[in-house]
C-alpha cells in the first residue's frame, strides 16, 4: 500500500471513530434527559400528593348538617310564603349592625308565618381574625346548634359577644361557655366545635355564596332579589318592611 492510500485509510478510521464517539454521547445526553424529566415528573406527583393531603387535612372531611336547607348552605326559620335569605358572617360587623337594626322585624315576620327566614353563615372575614378563622369556627359552631335545634339562640348570643374584626376571634372554648349560657349544653356540641367538624362545610357554604354573585355581608335576598339601599348602601329597616309587605301582597 502507497504512503497516500495508508494516509486516506487513517483518514477514514479517524472519521468513523469521531461518529461513534458522537452518536455516544447523544445517545447519554438524551438519556439523561429522559431521567431527569422522569424524576421532574415523579417529584411533581409527589409534591401535589402532599398539597392535597394537607389542604384535605386543614378542612378535614364535608359534613353536611341534617336539618341544612337550600342545597345544605342554610338554615331555616319559620315557613311563610316569602322567602328572605340572609347571608352573614359571625365577624361582620355591619352584620351586626343590620341584626340590631332589622333583627327583631324579621322575627315579627317569621312569628306571623310571613316569612321563611334562611340563614347562611359564611366565613368571608377569615382574613380578620389573625389565623385562627374566627368566621369558619363560628360558622362551624352555629352548624353544630342546629343539628341540637338552637341555631337562632347561638346565632344571637354570638352577635350580642361579636369580637372587633382584626382581634383573635373568640375561642373554641368562649364558644361553648357563651352556647351553655342559651341552653346548649350538650358533650356532642362541645365535640364539634373543638374537633372542627364543619369547617369544611363553612367553606362550602361561602364558595355557594361566592358562586351566586354575592361579594359582602350582610347580602339579603328576598324571593330570589336581592335588597340594597340607596347607591348599594344596607337597606334601612323601612326599606326592609315596606319590600316584605309588597312580596307577601
Amino acid at each position: 500500500m502507497s504512503k497516500g492510500s495508508r494516509d486516506r485509510a487513517e483518514l477514514a478510521r479517524r472519521i468513523v471513530q469521531q461518529q461513534k464517539a458522537a452518536d455516544k454521547r447523544r445517545t447519554i445526553t438524551l438519556w439523561t434527559s429522559v431521567a431527569v424529566v422522569v424524576v421532574l415528573v415523579i417529584a411533581g406527583f409527589i409534591g401535589y400528593a402532599t398539597l392535597s393531603k394537607q389542604n384535605s387535612d386543614s378542612t378535614g372531611a364535608l359534613v353536611t348538617p341534617s336539618v341544612a336547607v337550600d342545597d345544605g348552605t342554610a338554615f331555616a326559620v319559620g315557613s311563610g310564603p316569602v322567602t328572605v335569605d340572609v347571608y352573614e358572617d359571625f365577624m361582620c360587623p355591619i352584620c351586626n349592625h343590620f341584626e340590631q337594626q332589622s333583627g327583631a322585624t324579621l322575627k315579627t315576620y317569621r312569628t306571623a308565618n310571613k316569612i321563611t327566614l334562611r340563614y347562611h353563615p359564611v366565613s368571608i372575614l377569615d382574613r380578620a381574625s389573625n389565623g385562627t378563622e374566627y368566621s369558619t369556627r363560628s360558622a362551624g359552631a352555629a352548624a353544630a346548634a342546629a343539628e341540637e335545634g338552637k341555631f337562632t339562640e347561638l346565632h344571637d348570643v354570638l352577635y350580642a359577644n361579636q369580637p372587633a374584626e382584626n382581634s383573635d376571634g373568640l375561642s373554641n372554648a368562649k364558644i361553648i361557655e357563651l352556647a351553655k349560657s342559651v341552653g346548649l349544653t350538650s358533650d356532642k356540641f362541645a365535640s364539634a366545635v373543638n374537633a372542627g367538624t364543619y369547617k369544611a362545610w363553612a367553606t362550602k357554604v361561602t364558595e355557594t355564596f361566592s358562586s351566586r354573585g354575592y361579594t359582602g355581608t350582610p347580602t339579603i335576598v328576598i324571593n330570589g332579589t336581592q335588597l340594597v339601599g340607596p347607591n348599594d348602601t344596607l337597606p334601612t329597616d323601612a326599606l326592609l318592611i315596606q319590600t316584605l309587605d309588597k312580596a307577601a301582597g
